[in-house]
């Protein structure tokens, strides 16, 4: 393509060329007119230096490519443009929705009155499942609400509540896998039908509950907000709906996901829905982002490109929050999986789902995915994943007739355009590799030293201290390569090949991506079209006029709609990972996983500004500069400048500890007690333990590092969930005995012998409203079955068993039984249980050294204590 069109003053100086040398030199490709032959005949070949095109000879070809970019000029040109984009994200990202002033329009949201519903609701306190904060104070604040719209609502609209106490058990395999039991925990439930009824609906689910000693705002009050308002609106409207909608405030998501469970299987309103809006919320702040579809579901993204004001969604979320890669999961899956409905999010979606006709015959439009994403939160673009795929084949074809016409085609088969092809891909893979490990061993030693999260608290240190690193780490591969290996070779020519280079992998992962049939395939498309486009539009000014400033910013200007783009993908992910890698558990570095975050984001932008680096004079100052930069933020991270954790209300960053004042009890398996100790069991949930807690709070330090007991299922420990694997770095200090006024209960009531050889154990236990249960078989003994979930024994990461257990008010005692299958008979028995009792609530919650721990800890911290107790037992 771009082979073809040369250039007058390439043209004369070439033949010119051809009179001096005579016939031998008019042998020579045309290739000799823009750029000297290689240095050597492959890779790894003998050395063979050629002149730069232009040098002894005038003209155009000079003026072309004998002069190379400034150095100055582009490293400033490329930190203003990438600087301009990012303030374009950041704007965008920031426009906050205040509809309507102190009295909201007639049928419009009226945010001010969504901020008085919160701030009820948060004053109550936390709210856990079983404490008269959620069970009681709550419910009736809701119930009170709710009539006071039900006298507001339009004649046109029926209104009906439902209170549901529902019980039962399922098994998921989140967190490794467990099973849950649930009883008589609380859903509030309210439908607004047309007058005359409705035989579908559509449904918004929130959650009151909290997690203990939290209020909960964010997660999710905020969410349970915003519904009632939208009922008010939706009821008050003169517009008469088609279908129902059922808003389901549920008081037992924070118990992983209970009462969705509880409402979707046993309420009958459940038959009518159709479509769900599940509300969740993770962190703070930010925008409101649809994060999750249905299972093959296109029409809600439609309904939601159609209604949506202010829209934030993109299909990327939504395939790495289903890849399991975040440690999170909400409603959505129940909804999914139990109810095989599907789910996206509020007034405006809402509204348009209750009078769509799509809704009655939702089955009729599950069919393919779809390719959404939102262009700067103005509009979204959605179209089925097969129109994506054939227009990323279609991208691909191009990119496959563009790259073969340079190496296949017969004009240049003499010339070494393909070797030097091939041999940029290996130097820039080479870059690219070497710049993940340098980062990487950057992380791992400030990992090492105890200074893990200094960016936490100052993301920019790790742009500083990451980012950096990697551009110059490409930079210097690059510039070695362009030094010793492209000796005197065309900064044009060079710029060329590796802007191919960087087009044919951008390529091969869009093939690879549309092949495996990902959505988010539609993002390397991007990043293939326009900058072959670009490439396509402004080779013929680079051969004219060289780099200069022209072509600098039409090639920028047509990179703007990829990097745009990406920077706002980017800023998406480090706000959704930041507040994650902040609570992700002691084994998982989070440097490292920062820096290779940081590093990918690295060569995915540097990738087209790399043809840069041949096409500039020197590279000598932007790598000093990003070297000093890069070595002052190391210095400054290892002498602990930064610290991690911050109390600011407007942008806090909390160590957060869980403090457990626990008595433990182990017996035998005669029932006698072997084993009793008290103390308080401490958890960091970041990778820097307690090294930032201990000059605080001095007793707590490595020499009450808590020990593992072996025979013991999970330790031994009093786990609330099973996130054994996450965190392994615990402290156990000594405290005295704990003694709940309401203690719990546990006990054998049968054991018996089976039909089919196995031994049939029958407990019952009461106690306070959250429970684990704790199993794990001996040698030469199995868990065949159990009268929990489905019957099927799911096991945890690490072969024990898990049931977490919940209840809400005036709850019965929990009965079941679990099933062993005995192979070999063992003296120390066939099966350990163990079961933890948490208080969340009331007095027995606290203890005088509990508190006086807790009020230790300094405000940067968000320590969440409660009282439990330990019992295990042999059979």
């Amino acid at each position: 393509m771009e082979w073809a069109s040369e250039s007058g003053a390439v043209r004369r100086h070439r033949i010119g060329g051809e009179r001096r040398d005579g016939p031998a030199a008019a042998q020579q490709p045309e290739r000799e007119a823009l750029a000297p032959e290689p240095l050597a005949d492959a890779c790894g070949g003998g050395a063979r230096t050629r002149k730069r095109s232009g040098e002894g000879s005038g003209g155009g070809a000079r003026r072309g490519t004998g002069t190379g970019l400034s150095e100055a000029r582009a490293a400033l040109g490329l930190a203003l443009y990438l600087l301009a984009l990012r303030a374009l994200v950041q704007l965008s990202l920031r426009q906050l929705v205040l509809r309507g002033a102190a009295v909201g329009h007639q049928g419009e949201f009226d945010a001010h009155q969504a901020r008085d519903y919160l701030e009820h609701i948060t004053s109550i306190g936390p709210r856990t499942t079983g404490s008269p904060e959620n069970e009681i104070l709550t419910v009736h604040y809701l119930l009170e609400q709710i009539k006071l719209i039900e006298a507001q609502s339009n004649s046109l609209h029926k209104i009906s509540v439902d209170v549901q106490r529902p019980t039962g058990s399922f098994s998921i395999d989140f967190l490794g896998g467990f099973t849950s039991y649930y009883d008589n925990i609380t859903n509030v439930v309210v439908k607004l039908e047309p007058r005359d009824g409705a035989q579908h609906a559509v449904l918004a689910n929130c959650h009151f509950d909290s997690v203990a000693n939290s209020p909960g705002a964010s997660d999710d009050a905020v969410s349970c907000s915003v519904m009632l308002e939208v009922l008010r609106v939706l009821s008050t409207s003169s517009e008469a709906l088609h279908h129902a909608v059922i808003f389901l405030f549920n008081g037992a998501e924070e118990n992983v996901l209970q009462a969705s469970h509880g409402f979707i299987t046993q309420h009958p309103w459940a038959s009518l829905v159709r479509a769900f809006i599940n509300l969740e919320a993770a962190g703070v702040g930010g925008k409101e982002l649809v994060f999750q579809t249905g299972p093959e579901n296109p029409w809600l993204v439609q309904a939601y490109v159609s209604a949506a004001k202010h829209p934030f969604a993109s299909v990327v979320a939504q395939e790495v929050f289903q890849s399991g890669i975040i440690p999170s999961d909400t409603d959505f899956r129940i909804y999914r999986d139990f109810g095989n409905i599907p789910g996206d999010n509020i007034l405006a979606v809402l509204k348009y789902l209750a009078t769509s006709d799509m809704l009655a015959s939702s089955s009729k439009y599950q069919h393919g995915n779809m390719v959404f994403f939102d262009v700067l939160g103005l509009f979204v673009i959605a179209y089925p994943s097969r129109v994506g795929s054939i227009i990323n084949y279609m991208v691909v074809m191009a990119v496959v007739l563009y790259l073969g016409r340079k190496l296949l085609h017969p004009k240049y088969k003499t010339a070494t355009y393909t070797k030097d092809f091939f041999c940029g891909l290996g130097i820039t893979l080479i870059s690219w590799f070497t710049s993940l490990v340098t980062v990487l061993i950057i992380a791992v030693f400030i990992s090492l030293i105890g200074q893990s999260l200094s960016w936490y608290n100052h993301f920019y240190v790790s742009v500083c201290l990451y980012g950096t690193a990697a551009v110059a780490k490409i930079i210097f591969i690059h510039t070695l390569a362009k030094r010793f290996y492209y000796v005197n070779a065309s900064g044009q020519y060079l710029g060329e090949v590796f802007f191919d280079v960087s087009l044919f992998v951008h390529c091969g992962f869009l093939t690879a991506l549309t092949y495996r049939g990902l959505c988010s395939a539609f993002i390397s498309a991007v990043w293939v079209a326009f900058p072959l486009l670009t490439k396509l539009c402004v080779q013929k000014d680079l051969k004219q006029h060289g780099a200069g400033g022209k072509y600098i910013a039409f090639y920028l200007l047509g990179m703007f709609i990829p990097y745009l783009y990406a920077l706002y993908l980017i800023w998406a992910v480090f706000e959704m990972f930041t507040p994650i890698l902040g609570r992700s558990g002691s084994e998982i570095p989070p440097d490292v996983v920062l820096a290779s975050i940081l590093a990918g984001c690295t060569i995915i932008l540097s990738s087209y500004f790399i043809n840069f680096i041949y096409l500039a004079k020197s590279t000598k100052r932007t790598m000093l500069s990003l070297t000093l930069v890069c070595t002052v933020t190391f210095l400054l991270v290892c002498s602990g400048t930064f610290f991690p954790y911050s109390s600011s209300s407007a942008s806090p960053k909390p160590k957060r500890v869980f403090l457990q004042h626990t008595t433990r009890t182990f017996h035998d398996l005669d029932g006698n007690v072997a084993k009793r100790d008290s103390g308080v069991w401490i958890n960091g949930f970041d990778y820097t333990g307690m090294s930032h807690i201990t000059p605080h709070i001095p007793e707590i330090n490595d020499t009450v590092r808590a020990d593992c007991e072996e025979n013991a299922p999970l330790c031994g420990f009093p786990w609330y969930l099973p996130v054994h694997f996450l965190i392994r770095k615990n402290w156990y200090l000594p405290a005295p005995e704990v003694s709940p006024r309401e203690p719990a209960h546990f006990r054998l009531v049968s054991k018996e012998q089976t039909p089919w050889d196995s031994i049939k154990l029958t407990f019952e236990a009461t106690g306070p409203s959250h429970m684990s249960f704790y199993v794990r078989t001996h040698k030469g003994a199995t868990l065949s079955q159990w009268s929990l979930g489905n019957g099927t024994p799911v096991t945890s990461k690490g072969g024990d068993y898990f049931v977490f257990y919940s209840h809400g008010l005036q709850a019965s005692t929990w009965h079941f039984w679990i099933e062993v299958q005995v192979l070999e008979e063992q003296p120390e028995g066939m099966v350990t249980v163990a079961i933890a009792a948490h208080y969340f609530s009331g007095e027995d919650k606290r203890s005088s050294q509990l508190d006086a721990l807790r009020e230790k800890f300094p405000d940067w911290t968000f320590p969440s204590a409660w009282v439990c107790t330990y019992n295990l037992f042999v059979f």
